[in-house]
């Protein structure tokens, strides 16, 4: 029996955050493309990763095509879709209270539940640019009689072109402090989300690598799953910041323009 299958390395899987790694704002991380066209050339299979819950699968693919990424929709997780599978798996065909846009709602109506302010099973915050007193004092009422609070993810800041905006992460905190009840935080740094990810995939852990420019949320996400991690430094951690965790990533590299020719064997 030949004895080569125990010497082929193995066929890496790519899981990868967006902001910081492939996209700044509007704006393309030089070798991002070349990057993703090496992985889809070869036929190696990859989830991009998004926190933010704002948008769907569609409208982030449309947003990609302009910085000059040709991702399909269906190789795109956000958090909001990692929240639907979640509530699908935990309550089916239940009902929720949302604060949050376009692809959280979406992504809650395709799994069959009701979206409602009459005695719902969740209210369920995510990321919005219009955060309503009158939805906030509403999902306080709703959460003080008793529906379960769940979020989308802990991020208390998000970032743009004029600096940093509340995020779910700091409205969820206001909820908090007047409810007493804390939120089930899906996205990353839970694994949950990875996980939910590789499964949209088929992926498995033993062979799949997450990169990330957050030690906070990705590389820390990515080790709880199980998976290699690549911290890039296109984003918001650096070297001097990675000395302040207890936890490091497999490898830093500079941006993912390192792994170009390299996709095969990233370690």
């Amino acid at each position: 029996m030949s004895t080569s299958e125990d010497t082929t390395a193995p066929a890496w899987t790519y899981l990868m955050d967006m902001d910081g790694v492939l996209v700044h704002e509007d704006a393309l991380v030089p070798g991002a493309d070349a990057f993703l066209s090496e992985l889809r050339s070869n036929g190696t299979p990859f989830m991009v990763l998004t926190n933010n819950s704002i948008r769907t699968p569609r409208d982030l693919r449309a947003r990609l095509l302009r910085t000059g990424l040709d991702i399909p929709e269906e190789s795109i997780w956000t958090s909001a879709l990692a929240t639907a599978t979640f509530l699908a798996n935990q309550r089916p065909e239940g009902s929720a209270y949302v604060v949050g846009e376009s692809g959280l709602t979406t992504a809650l109506h395709d799994i069959g539940y009701v979206l409602t302010d009459r005695d719902p099973d969740y209210v369920v915050l995510g990321e919005t640019r219009t955060y309503s007193f009158e939805a906030i004092t509403t999902a306080i009422r709703l959460v003080e009689r008793g529906a379960r609070f769940i979020a989308t993810n802990p991020d208390p800041t998000g970032p743009s072109l004029e600096g940093s905006l509340p995020a779910t992460g700091a409205v969820a905190a206001l909820i908090t402090r007047a409810t007493g009840r804390e939120p089930y935080f899906v996205g990353k740094p839970n694994a949950l989300m990875m996980r939910s990810a590789l499964r949209a995939i088929g992926a498995h852990s033993a062979t799949t690598v997450m990169i990330g420019d957050r030690m906070d949320t990705d590389i820390v996400a990515g080790l709880e799953a199980g998976l290699q991690t690549l911290l890039v430094l296109t984003g918001i951690s650096t070297r001097t910041s990675v000395e302040l965790y207890p936890y490091r990533p497999t490898r830093i590299i500079e941006s993912v323009a390192d792994l170009v020719g390299r996709t095969a064997n990233p370690f």
